[in-house]
């Protein structure tokens, strides 16, 4: 590394990757044999969580060291840009001399401040009838890799993976690597209730091999798309090591949410408060700085992950950041972490609620288009897959931890002098009709048609994203 010169930041904020569906995090089917070899060279959060979903509030809280509160963003349609009150991790380098530059995440408002935007195609499949998005994503960032190597100056490249995220694609051999079954068993009908779900069904039928009737063979392109990401990865790393960069890089592997697979009725997608969209994997290497194969069981948040960076880095921003650096747990400091969290949801549904290592409690906000009850409240250790209600029989642990939470939304509104972002976005939805008054209304109404359909839904048009770049530029002149 050239004296003086800050270390570089590679980010991978991966999109739609739950930690159970890992064999870096003890999944049965070995998903991410590379990514399990980096997380031996470096240190692993066991219990890492990100409590706001989905997609824009997640990758907010990632990409500013705040909660939803702090960013004041909870929806997906989050309207208009990120405010001017926070200050992303592109900006915060930017300001260090960095060089800075994002690949895949053009257009979203929490993607301020980076000075040049990537794009590959991750939605729609190719002839082949599959979409080989981590190669696509490999063909622009290889290329800028080597060009900011080749820079005098540090370099921030985010990278946004989206193989995880519906419509599962991947490419042969991976589309089966996972799955020996019969897809279109007569006889099967765990995708039955799937089908009869109106909102989503023609967004399935879009990208479903025609007669499906198994979900175990969606599961697996979920898992095979997993695999095919980590082998895409291995490249990148590759690369990395051959540029001579791994002594002088802090390379970090995160998500901004998980995924619900066929479960909960919420069928892959990533909306619902259960486990399996709120735990996410953090792993960071950065040799000779963080200690080799290290696991920290302690739980942590998305909103952590810059704080961390900061510290990694050596740089002081005099931000009061929302998260903490997780620098103390790898050194086995006294470190008090935040056991309970409360959650928040505006993608197909609006709710909030309170998790504690034993309790999880989620009052819904308006009638959803699942018609599932307001008030739902799960024993995390008892009932783990969250498969039982208990609501109607702990009145008391109800009345206890929505307590704790209308505590909790009091103090940050406090602290931010905001009130609670989850309580105004009332057009989390897009539909200019206000909080849905039944859940047949939310029924009728939410519908997603095919991959094009599902883009739009996740990135501002063209004319949005430069108009968001203009006025980065001119916030820069100031």
């Amino acid at each position: 590394m050239t004296q003086n010169k800050r270390p570089n930041l590679l980010l991978l904020g991966i999109d739609s990757l739950r930690r159970d569906h890992m064999s870096s995090y003890g999944y049965h089917r070995l998903t991410t044999p590379h990514l399990d070899r980096f997380s031996q060279e470096g240190v692993l959060f066991e219990q890492h969580f990100s409590p706001s979903i989905p997609t824009t509030p997640c990758y907010a809280s990632m990409l500013t060291g705040m909660d939803c509160f702090g960013t004041d963003v909870v929806a997906l349609r989050h309207g208009g840009p990120l405010g001017a009150h926070v200050q992303t991790l592109a900006e915060v380098l930017g300001e260090q001399g960095y060089n800075t530059t994002c690949v895949g995440f053009t257009g979203n408002p929490s993607a301020r401040g980076f000075q040049s935007y990537l794009d590959y195609e991750a939605w729609l499949a190719d002839e082949t009838g599959r979409c080989p998005k981590a190669e696509n994503l490999n063909a622009v960032t290889l290329p800028e890799l080597k060009r900011l190597a080749a820079d005098d100056k540090p370099f921030f490249l985010f990278l946004r993976h989206m193989d995880p995220h519906s419509p599962y694609l991947p490419p042969k051999p991976f589309e089966r690597i996972f799955y020996g079954g019969d897809e279109k068993d007569p006889d099967n009908h765990s995708l039955d209730a799937l089908y009869e779900f109106k909102p989503f069904v023609d967004y399935f039928k879009s990208w479903f091999p025609e007669g499906c009737t198994d979900s175990a063979y969606i599961d697996a392109q979920y898992d095979g798309a997993i695999a095919y990401m980590d082998a895409s990865i291995q490249a990148l790393f590759t690369q990395l090591a051959e540029l001579g960069l791994e002594e002088e890089t802090l390379v970090v592997v995160t998500a901004d949410h998980g995924e619900t697979l066929n479960e909960y009725e919420c069928y892959y997608d990533h909306h619902g408060l259960y486990e399996s969209n709120l735990r996410i994997p953090l792993i960071l290497r950065y040799p000779g700085k963080l200690p080799a194969g290290k696991r920290v069981s302690s739980a942590t948040q998305i909103k952590d992950v810059m704080p961390t960076i900061m510290e990694l880095l050596g740089i002081e921003t005099g931000i009061a950041y929302d998260g903490r650096s997780l620098m103390p747990l790898v050194r086995n400091e006294q470190h008090v972490t935040e056991s309970e969290m409360y959650i928040t949801e505006c993608t197909w549904m609006r709710k909030h609620g309170w998790r504690t290592p034993e309790w999880k409690l989620i009052v819904a906000l308006e009638p959803d288009l699942h018609y599932k009850p307001t008030v739902e409240l799960y024993n995390l250790v008892q009932d783990p897959d969250e498969q039982t209600n208990v609501a109607e029989q702990e009145p008391e642990i109800v009345k206890l931890l929505a307590a704790r939470m209308e505590a909790h939304i009091h103090a940050r509104e406090q602290a931010t002098s905001r009130t609670n972002p989850i309580y105004t976005n009332l057009n989390w939805h897009g539909l200019g009709v206000g909080a849905f008054t039944s859940s047949q209304q939310a029924y009728d109404s939410m519908h997603i048609k095919s991959p094009s359909s599902a883009r739009k839904l996740q990135a501002k048009e063209a004319k949005e994203a430069a108009e968001a770049k203009a006025a980065t530029a001119a916030a820069k002149e100031v």
